[in-house]
């Protein structure tokens, strides 16, 4: 039970506020001393630990973390997510639900070229907020719009989740691999998990437009009013520059002209020079890009090492044999195996991000599930659709904070998480659906790569 014990503490000093970081590397250091005095752990394996951390410093999939950062900052900083939400509101403005529409759409493409769920709920709520509420569409609908569409950087490709869980699930794959005996395996890659995320990616968008179609009751007040001041050049050059950068980005990854780190670094460029084009590079921008560049960048990476160091010594307590034990005594096979994770994901979400789950979780549970069958890139949707989830699930939901920190104060906190409630279901309803029919998944990736 050692090893269930170290996780549980970790967990437990990381609900007490200690940073995610240090709580996984000097618990398990410190867990691993006490517990060798009574011959429970090896101290010869942490001589491995240096070995480690320069695996994660060579590591080149991992570069394309700060370069898809500063693409998404670069974006956000030069305000060309404002003037998109601006234009595709007047856009869509004549219909009676066009400026939800149009939160919709602009939260996918920024979704697309950010994958920042931060930068994302925060310039959405400050941009699009005021107007829905001016224009008489309820708070929760408002508020819970915006938090959804914010999350859509989880699953929407290039997102840095999606970068982080494919390097993760690759190294998992060639670990579940070698356990069946199989030594010459074809390897997963970002890219691949990238392909795979565009078409339930593509549901989600299309499913919160239909419901707020649908089921949003807005007044005639709804609609834009200046129809007039659409013009059509500022449109195009609106709209026209992030497709590019997007079009661009995923087309040269999926093309195979690039590697995602590549890819990253195309976008990186593309993001300045989209935004000098509009004279707004400035040396103001250009520096707190940078700065928040390094800042996320350190706090990933930092991550990482307490990460692989728990992953080290929990393995070294024998954690391993006793999951893949657990899975093995649950009924239905892999179906029961994966739907305990899943449950388990989903709970974590409400204490923990989305990289200390990847980091931590998936090297743990992911060779045990693709050694009992999962298809790879499908467990890896499967996980970032739920940990999208978490990020909106009251009271700990990443996105309901960010919002709560930049919304009105007659928006009352309650109406944010009621109005969450049905995009989470939606989401659920895309998890059963993948379940279900595992074709969402891997068609699109077998059809291109046949």
């Amino acid at each position: 039970m050692l090893p269930l014990l170290l996780f549980a503490l970790v967990c437990l000093i990381l609900l007490a506020g200690f940073p995610v970081a240090f709580t996984l590397a000097g618990v398990s250091l410190i867990f691993a001393a006490i517990v060798s005095l009574f011959g429970g752990f090896d101290l010869y394996l942490l001589e491995t630990i240096p070995n480690r951390l320069y695996g994660v410093m060579t590591n080149a999939t991992l570069i394309a973390v700060p370069l898809f950062i500063f693409m998404g900052v670069i974006m956000e900083k030069s305000k060309v997510a404002e003037d998109l939400l601006t234009s595709m509101a007047k856009l869509f403005g004549r219909m009676k639900s066009g400026l939800g529409l149009s939160v919709v759409i602009v939260g996918a493409l920024l979704a697309a070229s950010t994958g920042i769920v931060g930068a994302t709920v925060i310039a959405m709520g400050l941009i699009s907020l005021p107007a829905m509420l001016k224009r008489g569409y309820p708070q929760e609908i408002s508020t819970g719009l915006i938090c959804a569409t914010g999350t859509l950087g989880q699953i929407i490709p290039p997102s840095i989740a999606l970068v982080i869980l494919g390097d993760v699930l690759s190294s998992a794959y060639q670990q579940s691999q070698l356990s069946l005996g199989n030594f010459a395996a074809k390897t997963i890659s970002v890219g691949d998990l990238f392909i795979a995320a565009i078409v339930p990616g593509l549901m989600l968008v299309v499913a919160y437009a239909i419901y707020f179609v649908l089921f949003v009751k807005v007044s005639s007040e709804g609609q834009y009013q200046d129809q007039d001041d659409l013009e059509v050049p500022k449109l195009i050059r609106s709209l026209l520059p992030p497709f590019a950068l997007i079009f661009i980005v995923l087309g040269s990854i999926i093309s195979g002209v690039a590697s995602p780190t590549e890819a990253a670094g195309i976008g990186a460029l593309g993001a300045m020079l989209i935004a000098w084009s509009g004279g707004k590079l400035s040396g103001g921008v250009l520096k707190e890009a940078t700065r928040q560049t390094a800042f996320i960048t350190t706090m990933v990476f930092l991550i990482l090492i307490g990460a692989s160091i728990f992953s080290l010594v929990f393995r070294g307590l024998g954690g391993e044999e006793i999951i893949n034990e657990i899975f093995n005594a649950i009924p239905g096979g892999l179906f029961g195996a994966m739907l305990l994770v899943m449950v388990m994901v989903f709970l974590l979400g409400f204490i923990l991000d989305f990289i200390e789950i990847s980091f931590v979780v998936v090297p743990i549970v992911g060779p045990v599930l693709m050694a009992m069958g999962a298809d790879p890139l499908w467990l890896g949707i499967m996980l970032a659709v739920n940990l999208q989830t978490s990020f909106l699930t009251p009271p700990f939901g990443f996105a309901l904070f960010y919002l709560r920190g930049i919304a009105p104060e007659s928006i009352a906190t309650e109406s944010i998480y009621k109005g969450v409630i049905p995009f989470i279901a939606i989401q659920i309803g895309l998890l059963i659906l993948m379940a279900i029919f595992p074709d969402i998944v891997t068609k699109l990736p077998s059809i291109i790569y046949s």
